[in-house]
Order: structure tokens, then C-alpha cells, then sequence
């Protein structure tokens, strides 16, 4: 999960990037790379690329593409990051799924864990100015069909190949980006085709490692980890942006990550 959040913290920063082309295009190429790997990789090791549970496969590909186009989308009207603090509101709604759909428990501690990370939010639009209503619901939507990613992921568990899973995922997003790009498209310029291109290789091994996580652990306990993105984004967004939050701002992140990071040791 650890190396899940670095590659997607990597792929962020370059959607900041070229965030101008709009969160379909962007869902496009981010999928071009990603497909072409999976696609090699499991016809090289003679894995089906179908699986063998298509309607969880398919339906995991659909939420997962609903939640990466509201990121993308919102991603160029938020502060890097902030957008990524707020969508991992994330492990909350996988944690309310987990209950009914999964029968999993949460313990009544790991609630004010969760009731804090929330808490932290609300202070982030409070005392960030640059944080407008439009991109927060675009990610609170993010957030919640990413909730609903984990738990699909859990329902699949090992009976499909993790690249099986990801390059199902990868091929509904290059079907519906590839639609809209076909028929609205915008020229990149120079170094931003390497930007676009890559997008997928950082995200085919986030999402790779991400799975794996997922399938090997409980959705309430591995999804906190997914706030070390917000660590690794704003360190390589001031180096590269030069983008800085006031003291308040840093101090709502930290108390996200710092609410969910107490409910792991609380979990173990």
C-alpha cells in the first residue's frame, strides 16, 4: 500500500500537470500505458484476460472509472494537496459498506477515528480559500465510489489474478475516455505526450500494488494506508509547483492521516 500511495502520488502531480485537458482525456491516456502492460503481462504468463467472475470484474471497472473521472475533473481546481486529503474521505464509506455488504466490524473507537478524519476535512475547506464547493463534491463523490472500489475488490479476493482485476478496470476507462477523446480532441504539445503517456505507468503500478493490498487484508484496516499519498504529494508538489498550505491547512491533513493511522494500531 505504501508503494501503492508513492506511484499514485508520482501520477497526481503530473494530472496537476496537464489538468487543462479535462478529466475524460485525461481518463483516456491514463489508460493507454496501463492496458497495454496488463495485456502483455497476462498473455505472456498465459493468464486468461477474462477472469472468472466478469460481473464483479466489470463492475468494479465502472465505479472504479466513475471515481477516477470526478478526481481527475476536480483535480485542477483544488490544491494537489488537499484534492487528494479529501477524496481519501475514502476508507470511511468502505467501513459503512464493509458492515452490510461484507459483515466485517468496526469497533466503536475506530468511529471517532473516523469522525475526526472527517473533522479534519471540514477544517480544510475552512481554512483553505482556494478550496471551492464545485471541486469538493467532485471529490466526496471521488471518495465514495472509491469506497465502494475496496469492497468489490474484497468480494473478488484472490479467485481473479490481480491483473486481471486492473486490466479490466483499465479497459472500461480506455472504451469510455476513448469515446469522448475521439470526438473532442485537444493537441498535446511536446514534453506533456510523455506527461499523458505516463500517467498510466505510475498508475498501472498503483493500482497493481493497491489490489494486492486489498486482496491480502481487511478493506476497514489496509485503506488508512492510502493517506500516505497526501504526504508524498505535497512534498513533490512544492519541489516541483512550489505549492504551499498555511499552518491550519497542515494541520487538518495531519490530523486526516493522523486519525486514520490510530485506527490501524487500533485495528491491530
Amino acid at each position: 500500500m505504501a508503494l501503492s500511495a508513492l506511484s499514485f502520488a508520482i501520477m497526481d502531480v503530473f494530472l496537476k500537470y496537464v489538468g487543462h485537458f479535462g478529466g475524460m482525456r485525461l481518463v483516456f491516456f491514463r489508460s493507454i500505458a496501463s492496458v497495454l502492460i496488463g495485456y502483455t503481462y497476462l498473455k505472456y504468463n498465459g493468464i486468461s484476460v477474462w477472469g472468472n467472475q466478469p460481473k464483479l470484474l466489470i463492475s468494479r471497472g465502472i465505479i472504479g472509472c466513475t471515481s477516477m473521472f470526478l478526481f481527475f475533473s476536480a483535480i485542477s481546481l483544488l490544491p494537489i494537496g488537499s484534492a487528494v486529503s479529501i477524496r481519501y474521505l475514502a476508507p470511511i464509506f468502505t467501513a459503512i459498506f464493509a458492515i452490510f455488504i461484507l459483515k466485517e466490524k468496526v469497533y466503536p473507537l475506530q468511529w471517532i477515528f473516523f469522525l475526526l478524519a472527517f473533522l479534519g476535512v471540514i477544517m480544510l475547506k475552512g481554512f483553505d480559500i482556494r478550496i471551492g464547493s464545485v471541486g469538493l463534491i467532485l471529490m466526496i463523490g471521488s471518495a465514495f465510489f472509491s469506497g465502494w472500489v475496496y469492497i468489490i475488490i474484497r468480494a473478488i479476493g484472490t479467485r481473479d489474478h490481480p491483473v486481471v482485476i486492473v486490466n479490466y478496470f483499465m479497459c472500461i476507462c480506455l472504451l469510455a475516455g476513448g469515446l469522448y477523446t475521439l470526438f473532442n480532441w485537444q493537441q498535446p504539445d511536446g514534453d506533456e505526450w510523455l506527461i499523458l503517456l505516463s500517467l498510466g505507468v505510475f498508475g498501472y503500478l498503483g493500482q497493481i500494488f493497491m489490489t494486492m493490498g486489498i486482496q491480502l487484508e481487511e478493506a476497514s484496516r489496509i485503506a488508512p494506508f492510502k493517506y500516505l499519498e497526501v504526504i508524498f504529494v505535497i512534498l513533490i508538489a512544492y519541489g516541483w509547483f512550489g505549492e504551499t498550505y498555511n499552518f491550519l491547512s497542515l494541520l487538518a491533513i495531519g490530523l486526516i492521516i493522523f486519525s486514520l493511522i490510530l485506527n490501524v494500531f487500533y485495528k491491530r
